[in-house]
């Protein structure tokens, strides 16, 4: 079996801090030109050098996405941005466009370079050529089945690592290539600015009859006929790591901390659990799946691994997440008096009972038994998103800790 790797996107420092915390062992993340998402916080250079040393001091790897497919006026742009890599020195480069590939093959010699799931990688014929070029890793398309996995495993150099995606949103079109967004707003998916249009709700028109909107699926109302449930393997670890892959990758360069705290979280307990028992993981899987769904998503499907998803696979009536729980913030330090500093994210009262997520896996209920600003100055509430708070806790925090609480019915 090989050593599998698990990676996590992160849109921010902060992101990047989380991810590292709760148990990835490599991050990928975006600069703030040539990826594939634009709308992302995304890093500066100088975002990018502290997060590299971060991950570094807890020996986690950091990738960088340069994955648009360039047009001319980004080559040179390209290799200016390539050199300053030289000195923030990430681990390897996510790639999908061979000009900005033979670039980065120039300025970076002795940079690992991984090919971007864009660059549509289905068969062990397309590994075998990116590998004969010098690529160190290839990412497969979300459209391949397990078998499929397999079999180019066992056609391609022992060296030449596989990557997957395990978790997270699904595009409508093949690879992630899509020019609907570019059709209908101007932005261009394959440069970094898609809209999803592939989430918006579709009803048919027929041109003599303008304003009478025809439903596309049963239903009054219209349908949301692109809209992909959200991939999870949690369910499927020892079927993932029987494909010969070599990194579990999560989708979501646009997600909040929880979520990635979450999702990283639940997959290294998933994936430690397995490798120290198959039936222990087994016996554990309702907790993975309780601790998975506790974050935004689109209800969930396996995606592509066992075959060709049937009409189950999407979602008809809504284009809206399921979301359980509300950030909080992180705890960026802990006071000598005890006290939990964050940068508040959303609103919360004196008097809450909030819940206190650990990288171990612990989940502990804490009452906020008062709030203070940095002036000094007690609040009933913290309603100002971004305000730094010190908070006094029923329980133990500790630095890093992700506070959330869990979301009031809406019934």
């Amino acid at each position: 079996m090989r050593k599998v790797e698990l990676l996590i996107p992160a849109s921010s420092l902060e992101v990047l801090k989380t991810a590292v915390i709760f148990g990835a062992d490599a991050v990928f993340i975006g600069g703030e030109a040539f990826s594939l998402r634009a709308n992302a916080k995304n890093f500066s250079n100088e975002d990018m050098a502290e997060g590299v040393k971060f991950a570094h001091e807890h020996n986690v790897k950091v990738y960088v996405t340069a994955n648009i497919l360039a047009h001319n006026a980004d080559l040179e742009g390209a290799r200016k941005y390539f050199e300053e890599l030289k000195d923030i020195k990430p681990d390897a480069l996510i790639i999908s466009d061979p000009g900005i590939f033979a670039i980065a093959k120039e300025v970076l010699p002795d940079m690992e370079i991984h090919i971007s799931t864009q660059a549509n990688n289905v068969n062990y014929g397309t590994f075998n050529f990116w590998h004969g070029l010098g690529a160190k890793r290839v990412v497969t398309g979300r459209e391949l089945s397990l078998e499929e996995i397999k079999e180019i495993r066992a056609h391609i150099p022992d060296e030449l690592e596989i990557e997957t995606f395990v978790h997270g949103a699904m595009c409508i079109s093949y690879s992630g290539r899509c020019l609907l967004s570019n059709y209908m707003t101007g932005r261009d998916a394959n440069q970094g600015a898609c809209t999803h249009p592939c989430r918006w709700k579709y009803s048919v028109v027929e041109e003599k009859r303008p304003g009478q909107y025809m439903p596309v699926y049963e239903n009054e109302r219209g349908t949301y006929i692109f809209n992909s449930k959200d991939l999870c393997m949690i369910e499927h670890i020892p079927e993932l790591m029987n494909a010969g892959i070599d990194s579990f990758k999560i989708e979501g360069r646009m997600k909040t901390a929880l979520y990635v705290a979450t999702v990283t979280r639940t997959y290294r307990m998933a994936i430690d659990d397995y490798l120290k028992s198959e039936e222990y993981y087994r016996s554990r899987i309702p907790f993975y799946k309780e601790e998975i769904s506790k974050c935004t998503y689109r209800q969930y499907t396996t995606g592509f691994f066992f075959g060709k998803p049937s009409d189950d696979a999407q979602v008809y009536d809504s284009n809206e997440y399921c979301k359980e729980y509300v950030y909080l913030g992180m705890i960026n330090d802990v006071t000598e008096d005890g006290l939990a500093v964050i940068e508040q994210r959303n609103k919360f009262c004196t008097g809450d009972v909030i819940e206190i997520m650990k990288p171990n896996g612990e989940n502990v209920a804490a009452k906020v038994e008062s709030i203070t600003n940095e002036d000094g100055v007690s609040q009933e509430s913290a309603p100002h998103p971004k305000q730094k708070l010190y908070i006094k806790l029923s329980d133990k925090a500790d630095k890093y800790d992700i506070l959330r609480v869990k979301k009031e019915s809406e019934e």
